[in-house]
């Protein structure tokens, strides 16, 4: 039987302990600050936020690129002969690394490659049923398990609020105007993937404690998500008490069981500081 090596990049947010449990190979991403290109997972994310606090900029990111991707496709063949690599990519739609990762792969055999239309625990969400997929069926065909993960990625559903707008005009993705207006009236934007795409689907008013619980409620009266697993995201400086506060309402809820994902510095960089969101799959 030939080994199925399961893989996914950075973005995904992916716990490390998840990542080592399962043996999904990670590829980084890249974060560039002051002209220093470092690999997501190398940079402390609050270094993100000082450099924030210094400039008022925040860094940019790249995508891993083809030759990247060539040699982590390639040392995996090496360590694992034979084996078969399903990799379940950052959407196309936000980032240049799964065409990158289509290039690299081109004279390459038994690669698949998925484009999860998602990003961070959207992404986690996709990848850990494919990693429960194989564990519950380990002599699976590579082609029907491909099947499977590909029937369950338009099922994949995330949202998330960002601490504050500061990091998001920073980067060019709100405009002074509504930035003045959004920071004045306490307004905080509901971002979600639609098809691939980051979409500001609604907007909330208020402090993080009645966003977040709002984001929640709105979140699970919308979609009937399996109550299996619940994903729930943050990124540094979200106060505990509303982490807290969501874990009450999941229970409530009725879901067995709940990862917290903490953002990384590819995801924070666009965060910011105090983000909060949920992803889950449809049934």
């Amino acid at each position: 039987m030939r080994k199925i090596i399961l893989t996914t990049e950075s973005g995904a947010d992916l716990p490390a302990e998840l990542a080592d449990k399962h043996n999904v190979q990670v590829v980084p991403m890249h974060v560039v600050m002051e002209g220093q290109d470092y690999l997501d997972g190398s940079l402390p994310v609050t270094d993100i936020y000082d450099f924030y606090e210094r400039t008022k900029k925040i860094p940019s990111t790249t995508s891993t690129n083809s030759h990247e991707y060539l040699e982590f496709f390639t040392k995996i063949k090496n360590d694992y002969p034979d084996c078969i690599i399903i990799h379940i990519g950052y959407t196309s739609k936000a980032s240049s690394s799964f065409q990158n990762a289509i290039i690299a792969t081109e004279e390459l055999n038994d690669i698949f490659l998925i484009d999860a239309l998602n990003v961070t625990g959207g992404l986690t969400a996709i990848v850990m049923y494919a990693v429960n997929l194989l564990d519950n069926e380990p002599t699976i065909d590579p082609v029907h398990l491909v099947e499977k993960i590909e029937s369950i990625v338009p099922k994949s559903r995330l949202a998330f609020v960002p601490g504050s707008l500061d990091f998001l005009r920073a980067g060019g993705r709100v405009s002074n105007l509504a930035y003045l207006g959004g920071a004045l009236l306490k307004i905080k934007p509901r971002i979600e993937l639609i098809d691939g795409n980051l979409v500001s689907t609604k907007k909330y008013r208020g402090n993080m404690e009645a966003v977040s619980e709002k984001l929640m409620r709105d979140y699970l009266n919308q979609y009937n998500i399996d109550r299996e697993q619940l994903y729930l995201l943050y990124s540094i400086g979200l106060d505990e008490s509303i982490k807290r506060r969501m874990d009450e309402i999941a229970k409530e809820a009725g879901f067995k069981n709940v990862e917290w994902i903490q953002a990384g510095a590819m995801i924070s960089t666009h965060a910011g500081p105090g983000g909060v969101g949920i992803a889950g799959l449809e049934v």
